[in-house]
């Protein structure tokens, strides 16, 4: 059921309905998807088709849609610039997948599983140039600018995971830096491009943009508690997939630094050789340590944040379909 202009959605499924207000926007994102998704090689239409059609939430296009509503945008840019946005996003996962060395994403073999490490990463180099394809046909140098920045601090963001893993020794800041970059700065622009796109002020362009960051945030570490509280069918992930691959996320920064010597010697051994050997041992420390509730509590406060950088935005029924998504980011079990 969709909400009243001045009336937050709410409901069983609020993503469902948050797609529903913006059901044409949102359809036409996805057939530009589909279009733009087409090559020549056989090989690129198969494993792109595979990954973009896996059953995403299409959170960011949906960020993006919402936050140019928002701000009473009237052309069809946002429709170009929000699968550009999840065009790039699809690239990451490509490249993640490789780097991480994953065999299950949202639930199926991932593409590396599939098809191979060398396709899935020139795969992912494809859709980042598409994507760069399709900003050029936009012609906004600020819009250019703003996501030549962003896959920057992307990278770097991948980057900076890369030399964190198998470091039982990564403090929270450190962690907080890394998924600012790798996560948050893609929300973060999807938001920011929605202001720009309805010629919003510079002081409601900064406000959307930090709304993104943290919703991205918020997301990240939501993403964080799931990885040792959800299903695999839920999360389409296996459990412990950060711990067995090396990865010290805040749940595992923060038992380390509260729970006992032995608590904290097992979650150190776990992420020094990684694997999952130890996992019952180290979801046990997680939870007693209160671990997981330091997280979503940290999440929390993200949301709360989003929620203060929008009063910068004027009221609507778009403005409130986007404080809704955020209380999704931290509500959500998958």
């Amino acid at each position: 059921m969709i909400a009243s202009p001045h009336a937050p959605i709410v409901g069983d499924d609020p993503l469902t309905a948050l797609h529903m207000l913006v059901a044409d926007d949102m359809q036409a994102v996805n057939s530009l998807i589909a279009r733009r998704l087409n090559s020549d090689v056989v090989l690129i239409n198969e494993v792109a088709r595979y990954i973009v059609n896996s059953g995403g939430k299409r959170i960011r296009p949906l960020l993006l849609i919402l936050s140019a509503r928002a701000l009473q945008y009237q052309g069809t840019d946002h429709i170009d610039l929000a699968a550009v946005i999840e065009f790039i996003h699809t690239a990451t996962l490509l490249h993640d997948d490789v780097v991480d060395g994953s065999n299950l994403r949202r639930g199926q073999g991932s593409a590396n599983s599939v098809w191979g490490n060398e396709a899935s990463v020139l795969v992912g180099d494809f859709l980042y140039s598409r994507a760069f394809q399709m900003m050029v046909d936009v012609n906004s140098m600020r819009i250019m600018e703003i996501m030549s920045d962003t896959t920057t601090v992307i990278s770097e963001g991948e980057v900076m995971q890369l030399l964190n893993c198998q470091n039982p020794d990564t403090s929270e800041q450190e962690y907080l830096r890394v998924i600012h970059a790798k996560t948050a700065k893609l929300f973060e622009a999807a938001a920011r491009i929605g202001a720009v796109l309805g010629n919003s002020s510079r002081t409601q362009e900064q406000a959307m943009a930090s709304f993104g960051c943290y919703l991205g945030t918020a997301y990240q570490l939501i993403d964080d508690v799931l990885d040792y509280s959800g299903s695999a069918e839920a999360t389409g992930k296996n459990l412990g997939d950060d711990l067995a691959e090396g990865k010290p996320t805040l749940p595992i920064i923060y038992a380390i630094r509260n729970g006992t010597p032995a608590q904290a010697k097992v979650i150190r051994d776990a992420i020094l050789t990684g694997g999952r050997e130890n996992i019952d041992a180290v979801i046990e420390t997680v939870e007693s340590t209160g671990a997981m509730a330091y997280t979503a509590g940290a999440a929390n406060t993200q949301l709360e944040l989003a929620l203060q950088a929008l009063k910068a935005i004027p009221p609507s029924a778009h403005k409130e379909a986007l404080q809704t998504l955020a209380q999704f980011a931290v509500s959500r079990v998958h």
